[in-house]
């Protein structure tokens, strides 16, 4: 594997671990405020979703070093940024109720301004474009076919549950 691809793997992981930190920083404050999590059974299958998928890129890319890509494809990569952008349009919109578990302040209004305006899930578009982008970008394929429709499999349990939770709580 060339050491881009090292590089960029370990930097998306360490963005991602920084998230969780952020997200778990969030998840405290909104709980002292008296915030309520919700859809705590199906958590667990996003975290293993996206531990198997850096775990599923990095072996396929390592088994299969002619498939790699030896050269960065500037297209992948700008939409990779792009993301990027929206991701942290998201998290700056929704502030510190942003989070990557369902939790729900009552009596709060929904936030509909920044992406939120334009699309109700914005966040989960763009993960599901990374799930697809990032594999791609490094040359791993499969993982790039099968963590999308893996992806968008648990959001058909997962936006019921959050919608159900934030239609009763604000």
């Amino acid at each position: 594997m060339t050491t881009w691809i090292w590089v960029f793997i370990l930097a998306v992981i360490m963005q991602r671990l920084g998230e969780l930190y952020i997200a778990r920083r969030n998840e405290k404050w909104m709980k002292s405020m008296g915030g309520i999590e919700k859809g705590e059974k199906h958590y667990k299958w996003f975290v293993l979703l996206h531990c198997l998928f850096f775990a599923s890129a990095i072996t396929e890319v390592s088994l299969n070093p002619q498939s790699h890509a030896a050269q960065l494809n500037y297209f992948l990569l700008c939409l990779f940024l792009l993301m990027q952008a929206g991701r942290i349009w998201c998290m700056h919109t929704l502030g510190r109720f942003w989070n990557t578990k369902i939790i729900v302040l009552p009596g709060v209004t929904v936030i509909k301004k920044g992406p939120y305006r334009y699309i109700k899930h914005p966040n989960y578009v763009i993960v599901a474009v990374e799930l697809f982008v990032i594999p791609l970008l490094i040359g791993a394929q499969l993982t790039a076919f099968l963590f999308p429709i893996l992806h968008l499999l648990l959001l058909r349990v997962r936006i019921p549950s959050e919608e159900k939770a934030l239609t009763r709580a604000t």
